[in-house]
C-alpha cells in the first residue's frame, strides 16, 4: 500500500512537471515515466491528451510513444484522426510510427487531406528513415500536387532515395517527368535527386537538364555530372 501510495504521488509530480513550462523538466519527467508501470502512466497520458494547451498535448504523445500497449496505440490513433493543431498532429504522427506495421495505413490515411504540410513532411520523413519503400512512393506521389513548395522539395527528395530500392522503376518514371515539369524548382530538385542512380536513362536526364532555360538547373546538372565522373 504504501508504494501504491508513493508511486501515486510521485506521477502526481511528474504530471505537474510535464504541464510546466521547462523543457529540460519536461523531457526528464517523460524519461522517468517511461520506467515507471503503463497500467498507471498511460491514463495520466490520457488525460494530458485532452488538455485545452496544444504543447501539453504534444508532450503527451512524446510520453506515450515510450509505453507501447494497446491503450497507448488507440489514444495515438484517435489523435492522429481527429487532432486539429498542426504541430500537435505531426508529433503523433512520428510517435505512432514506433508502434510498427500496423501505424502504416493510420499514417497513409492521414497524409490524403491537403493543407496540412507539417503533417505531410512528418510522413514523408518517417517513411525515408524507414524501409517502407511502396509507402513512400505512394505519399510522395500524392505530396507532388501539393501545393506547398517544401512539401514537394521532400517528396521529390524521396523519390531520389527510392532510386536505389525494389520500386526504382516507378520512382524513375515521376523523376523524369519532372525534368520536363513547367516549374524550375522541380526541375531542380529531380536533377539533384538523380544523382542517386548513375545509368543511361539517368544520363540521358542530366544531358537534358545541362541544356535547360533555366541556370540553377543546369548548375546542379552540371554538379551531378561532375559527382559521377568524380566517383
Amino acid at each position: 500500500m504504501d508504494d501504491h501510495n508513493e508511486l501515486q504521488q510521485r506521477l502526481t509530480q511528474l504530471e505537474q512537471d510535464l504541464r510546466g513550462r521547462a523543457l529540460h523538466i519536461q523531457k526528464a519527467a517523460i524519461d522517468e515515466l517511461a520506467t515507471l508501470p503503463g497500467s498507471f502512466v498511460v491514463p495520466m497520458l490520457a488525460r494530458l491528451l485532452q488538455s485545452t494547451d496544444f504543447l501539453h498535448r504534444r508532450v503527451a504523445a512524446m510520453g506515450l510513444k515510450k509505453h507501447q500497449t494497446e491503450e497507448a496505440f488507440q489514444l495515438l490513433a484517435k489523435a492522429l484522426a481527429e487532432e486539429q493543431d498542426t504541430s500537435v498532429v505531426a508529433e503523433v504522427a512520428d510517435c505512432i510510427f514506433e508502434f510498427g506495421p500496423r501505424a502504416i495505413p493510420l499514417l497513409l490515411e492521414a497524409f490524403q487531406p491537403t493543407g496540412r504540410w507539417l503533417l505531410r513532411h512528418t510522413i514523408i520523413a518517417v517513411f525515408l528513415d524507414s524501409q517502407c519503400d511502396s509507402e513512400l512512393l505512394a505519399v510522395a506521389r500524392l505530396a507532388l500536387a501539393d501545393t506547398v513548395q517544401s512539401v514537394q522539395e521532400v517528396a521529390i527528395m524521396g523519390l531520389g532515395q527510392l532510386l536505389q530500392s525494389p520500386v526504382q522503376r516507378s520512382a524513375l518514371e515521376l523523376l523524369a517527368a519532372l525534368c520536363t515539369d513547367p516549374e524550375w524548382q522541380k526541375r531542380m530538385w529531380a536533377a539533384s535527386a538523380l544523382k542517386n542512380l548513375q545509368n543511361s536513362d539517368t544520363k540521358v536526364l542530366i544531358a537534358q537538364l545541362q541544356q535547360d532555360k533555366h541556370f540553377k538547373v543546369v548548375a546542379v546538372a552540371l554538379a551531378v555530372a561532375d559527382h559521377w565522373a568524380s566517383s
